[in-house]
């Protein structure tokens, strides 16, 4: 039976942790501050300006100066967001196998809609896709499940026809949430040691390992529909 296999993107399928990082440091240059080591800032990626924003200049949404600083870290990524992203290793392999084998495959991102796409299309994802799904598309973000059903009924798949990849806990709460298989894997932003905690379906180590994780998942979710 045909599936559709959803990605999380920073983390999971493109590597944009440098610009984040630079956009960051931006922060903290305006600001008088050194810059942080890439190294500091590269676990918060997945977790946008929140987590950024909080590393670079100690700054949590209830403070009062924390939306002016919010937009201006927008401003200043989307002015380099297409620097330095690039596809992990193995990503587009990942793919064209999904495609070969008569999947489909989406992307569903907390990144806003109009950040998310100019790097999708910079790296050749956005026609294939046959979802894209950003934190503002459907109304809620991640955690919440509704991205993920969004851009299933974008595609044209039920929730158990799906299956999501991500790097993060919340896109295994989102994923779980939505009632679609999940596959936590370790080569992205999130932590590695916290990952039994997520109790994802799967782990991946590297793109071929979520191909692998895909293919039984898949074998299993039509066993339990026959």
């Amino acid at each position: 039976m045909r599936k559709l296999v959803l990605f999380d993107f920073d983390g999971t399928l493109a590597d944009t942790a440098p610009d984040l990082a630079l956009a960051a440091n931006q922060q903290r240059e305006r600001q008088g501050l050194p810059p942080l080591p890439y190294e500091q800032l590269r676990p918060m990626a997945s977790q946008g300006a929140r987590g950024l924003l909080r590393v670079a200049l100690g700054l949590v949404p209830e403070d009062p100066n924390y939306e002016a600083h919010r937009l201006q870290f927008l401003a200043d990524y989307e002015s380099c967001m297409n620097q330095h992203a690039a596809l992990f290793p193995g990503v587009r392999e990942l793919l064209d196998t999904i495609h070969n084998h008569g999947h489909a495959w989406g992307i569903v991102t907390n990144k806003l809609e109009y950040l998310a796409r100019p790097i999708i299309r910079h790296l050749g994802l956005e026609t294939e896709s046959a979802a894209i799904v950003g934190g503002d598309t459907a109304g809620h973000a991640k955690p919440h499940p509704a991205p993920l059903l969004y851009a299933a009924q974008q595609a044209g798949f039920e929730p158990h026809d799906c299956l999501y990849v991500g790097d993060d806990a919340r896109d295994i709460v989102a994923g779980k949430a939505a009632g679609m298989p999940t596959i936590a894997i370790r080569y992205g932003y999130g932590c590695p040691e916290e990952i039994p905690d997520w109790q994802a379906d799967a782990v991946a180590d590297s793109p071929a390992d979520i191909w692998q994780a895909v293919q039984k998942l898949s074998a299993a979710s039509n066993k339990g529909t026959a």
